[in-house]
């Protein structure tokens, strides 16, 4: 499937392509706060545009760059690496256009403990 999705200004966007079967939502300090729910894809099924309108910050083990859209605050997406170093992108499922959430099986992950 392709999915696209943005911040809420549209500055920063993306276009993915892959099978969202689940969404993680995760109790540690950000995403407790921010009530994101992430899927994770490979990064080189995502193309993001406008990242360069993107500030980003990582924090704790400082693994995950979470991307922020510089004018209106809202993060559409993350960069990591998947256990086995496979560079990934994690989505804001919040900001997939036209994904209805409650159709998304929802995972909790306890961020809080590692």
């Amino acid at each position: 499937m392709k999915y696209t999705g943005s911040c809420h200004c549209g500055a920063v966007s993306f276009a993915a392509e892959g099978m969202i079967e689940q969404g993680i939502t995760c109790n540690c300090s950000i995403c407790h706060k921010r009530g994101s729910v992430l899927a994770f894809l490979p990064a080189s099924a995502v193309t993001i545009s406008g990242e360069e309108r993107s500030t980003s910050y990582k924090f704790n083990k400082r693994v995950i760059d979470h991307h922020f859209c510089a004018t209106c605050g809202i993060l559409p997406y993350a960069r990591g690496a998947m256990p086995d170093g496979t560079p990934m992108v994690a989505l804001n499922l919040r900001c997939v256009d036209g994904l209805d959430l409650s159709t998304i099986k929802t995972v909790a992950y306890d961020g809080a403990s590692h």
